[in-house]
């Protein structure tokens, strides 16, 4: 079993400046993240935004990290995480680019795999945009988890903002750089995020 993805070559067919990860969140699907792309204006850039690997129980387009039921909750975690080291560390052969130039970033369940996968793999950043942190997840040593920028809604009715301060207040005490932001908004991705997901991805890779 692999993932799918969309493959976003740069713009004009040059070698990427770098690769952009992107995970999608619970019941959103990579052609939603697809569609963000215009706004972040990044050409010289190659993006991989991947599907993940279960259905979504309340909709036949959406996928699914693990199930987030209360019956089942992380229930396919295990195989997801193992499914995304996976890719990554094969894109490292297929674009040339290595993990040190690769930028790891998601939204919402996407952004607890981001947090998750990230701290396991020598990359060149990670970006959490309204996620949270698995229990347990990040296992890293002081030192050993690369630049992360977390943003977050202050009015986000699906993942409460305390779930951005305690990833911030953990990543801290592990000598993690930490680049945070938080917004008037809800559960959303809106241009103050893109901007600053920008500035990231450019001030990282360079």
């Amino acid at each position: 079993m692999s993932l799918q993805f969309i493959n976003v070559p740069t713009a004009n067919s040059q070698p990427p400046a770098g690769l952009i990860v992107t995970l999608h969140g619970w019941g959103a699907n990579a052609e939603d993240v697809a569609s963000l792309l215009p706004l972040l204006d990044l050409p010289d850039y190659q993006f991989v935004l991947p599907n993940a690997p279960f259905p979504y129980p309340y909709s036949p387009i959406g996928r699914a990290w693990y199930d987030l039921r209360v019956e089942n909750m992380y229930e396919g975690l295990p195989e997801s995480r193992q499914l995304l080291i996976d890719l990554l560390q094969s894109l490292e052969s297929t674009t040339g680019v290595p993990l040190s130039r690769t930028i790891l970033s998601g939204f919402s369940q996407g952004g607890a795999m981001t947090l998750d996968v990230g701290s396991k793999l020598p990359l060149a950043g990670l970006v959490v945009m309204s996620g949270y942190l698995h229990p347990n997840a990040v296992t890293a040593t002081k030192g050993e988890i690369s630049p992360t920028l977390i943003s977050h809604g202050r009015y986000d009715e699906a993942v409460p903002l305390q779930a951005a301060l305690k990833a911030r207040e953990t990543l801290e005490s592990l000598g993690v750089a930490v680049e945070y932001h938080e917004f008037g908004t809800g559960h959303e991705i809106d241009a103050q995020t893109l901007k600053v997901l920008r500035n990231f991805i450019v001030n990282t890779i360079a």
